[in-house]
């Protein structure tokens, strides 16, 4: 069977959403700009939720319109929490992925939408049409999807369910989320080749959370186990805000591009963009 080819979602969005000080739009275009030329996959650039919720992102639409996309071969994705950001997304060309947070803890997933799984799974149907009659693409988080800190019950079983009921309703792509960093090499490995090989058609990812010391392990666990769909940051910046550890960030984009040239993948990335991004960056992540 021939491998897929790898996919690198670089997530700038991910990186800036819970840094204090507001970032001046221009220089969050000029970054998302740099990484653009890179050749990743896709850029996971901004989102379309409530100021009041994520005010570093309020300028998402703003910087949209100072992004160069003639010449980059990068998607962009959003992200959005209800039916009002759906609408708002879907309103710009620009946009191919709309990437909406499906948490399986209930708890968490009232925090992070103001709703609750029953209401969530609504939006989920409704977020799947209207990619459908935008020709837009839907990105399923499945958050928590390793666990969850709040004391609601959580095992393979239940990731598994979930990940039925999205595929039932049309998801084509899942990315399985560690929210706060308490995935392992063997979660990795007890959950993700079963859902792989129950649907072929779908794509199944990893946006997984870590402290540095764990990233190599995860990422080798999860490369072995078949994903080739990665979520990550440059120098390992953002993660959840609400994780205990302040170490606790995304996986570093530098390390999985050294890891994934190990195993002889062929990544297409342009590194002196990629170098470019990393001293600019600097000006962004203090």
């Amino acid at each position: 069977m021939r491998q897929k080819p790898v996919k690198l979602i670089e997530c700038p969005r991910d990186a800036m959403q819970g840094i204090h000080d507001f970032i001046d739009t221009d220089l969050k275009a000029a970054y998302i700009n740099l990484l653009l030329q890179v050749g990743f996959d896709t850029i996971d650039f901004g989102s379309f939720v409530s100021p009041k919720a994520i005010p570093q992102l309020r300028d998402t639409a703003a910087v949209l319109a100072k992004l160069d996309l003639g010449t980059t071969r990068s998607k962009l994705l959003a992200i959005v929490a209800n039916l009002k950001g759906v609408e708002a997304a879907c309103s710009y060309p620009e946009i191919s992925y709309l990437g909406f947070p499906f948490s399986i803890s209930e708890t968490f997933q009232q925090r992070n939408t103001n709703s609750g799984i029953a209401q969530s799974t609504d939006t989920v149907k409704r977020l799947l049409e209207s990619c459908e009659k935008w020709q837009k693409t839907a990105v399923i988080y499945i958050s928590m999807g390793f666990g969850n800190p709040y004391g609601d019950e959580w095992n393979p079983e239940i990731v598994e369910k979930w990940a039925a009921e999205l595929v039932g309703q049309g998801a084509k792509i899942l990315a399985l989320s560690d929210t706060t960093g308490i995935s392992s090499p063997e979660k990795i490995r007890a959950i993700v080749p079963g859902l792989i090989r129950h649907y072929p058609d779908v794509e199944v990812g990893l946006h997984l959370h870590s402290t540095p010391n764990t990233r190599y392990e995860k990422m080798q666990a999860a490369y072995e186990s078949g994903c080739r769909r990665f979520d990550s940051a440059l120098k390992g910046f953002g993660g959840c805000p609400m994780a205990s550890d302040d170490l606790t960030g995304n996986m570093a984009t530098e390390e999985l591009i050294y890891y994934l040239q190990t195993k002889d993948e062929h990544l297409g990335l342009d590194m002196e963009k990629w170098q470019e991004a990393l001293r600019f960056s600097a000006k962004i992540f203090h």
